[in-house]
């Protein structure tokens, strides 16, 4: 699918276009091969790049070729109450900018609805607003990460199988958002040195700032996956301390059940044995066992391998 947007800083809202004109924006949204021979053509654009933007598996980079500057990234979005990443390309010509992608970006959707103050005359500008959207997106995600990380951490007694898996499913989300953001910043690095684009001294403060916030998320990621680990660990010690602890009581019990078993078992044999004619023997060795057993139980215990 290919549409063609226009807008001006005078307009009131974005129009779609037939044709393309200077200042336009091309979305693109997982075209077919046929679309993308004629992207290339018509645009003199290359379609090796044009197709790496469908790959799932893209990492973020930059490159320029012919005069288009074709920037890589990856941003998230819910997929079947899973969130994933997903590669987008943004591009930017002699006189226009283009976006493409497999999938269809959520975030997108705030430019074709005019959620946000934009114009596609500003090539510059749109572009570096799209990077800022991403940037949002991924703090929005991480943040709400976050926050569910530091709930379930203060409630470690209660951590249970569920809550592992659901905090393996973080670290996952989480180190496929650090795979994106690490490399976004030697993106932002390069675009500060202005031999891709051409920044004004406006766009410019623009990249800084996000170059500072995206630092931030990226340690930020790391800092709940510091958090997750530590979380995973601790719940393995407990469970760890908790086996030891049954299994030095079920030791202990074998223990002090034995002992009426074993002096059961030599009265139970026909042979002589000593007070065995006395009168209340049975009482004798029941007392005795019982004693017996109630002093290993003492010994136990002052050894808290009853605890």
């Amino acid at each position: 699918m290919i549409k063609i947007y226009y807008k001006t800083l005078k307009s009131k809202g974005l129009e779609e276009i037939k044709e393309s004109k200077i200042g336009s924006w091309i979305y693109i949204e997982n075209p077919t091969d046929m679309e993308m021979d004629r992207l290339a053509s018509q645009f003199n654009l290359e379609k090796d790049l044009l197709n790496d933007a469908l790959d799932p598996y893209e990492v973020p980079r930059i490159e320029q070729e012919g005069g288009v500057a074709y920037v890589f990234t990856r941003v998230p979005f819910q997929d079947n109450n899973r969130v994933v990443t997903a590669p987008v390309l943004i591009g930017i010509g002699p006189s226009f900018v283009f976006t493409v992608s497999k999938e269809p970006l959520p975030f997108l959707n705030k430019f074709i609805n005019s959620a946000v103050d934009f114009s596609t005359t500003q090539k510059n500008k749109l572009f570096l607003q799209i990077f800022s959207q991403i940037n949002s997106v991924y703090s929005n995600f991480i943040m709400t990460m976050s926050r569910q990380v530091r709930a379930m951490s203060g409630k470690l007694e209660n951590v249970n199988n569920k809550t592992i898996i659901k905090f393996v499913t973080f670290e996952e989300i989480l180190n496929d958002f650090l795979a994106a953001l690490i490399p976004t910043n030697s993106i932002l690095k390069d675009l500060l040195l202005g031999k891709t684009i051409k920044l004004y001294e406006e766009d410019e403060d623009l990249v800084e700032d996000m170059l500072h916030a995206n630092g931030q998320l990226a340690e930020l990621t790391k800092s709940n996956l510091k958090t997750i680990v530590n979380i995973r660990e601790a719940y393995s010690t407990i469970m760890t301390n908790n086996l030891n602890r049954i299994i030095k009581f079920l030791t202990v019990l074998t223990i002090v059940l034995n002992i009426p078993m074993i002096i059961a078992s030599f009265y139970g044999m026909n042979v002589s044995l000593p007070i065995e004619k006395t009168p209340g023997a049975f009482w004798w060795i029941l007392i005795f066992t019982v004693t017996i057993s109630v002093i290993l139980l003492g010994i136990f215990n002052k050894k808290r391998w009853l605890e």
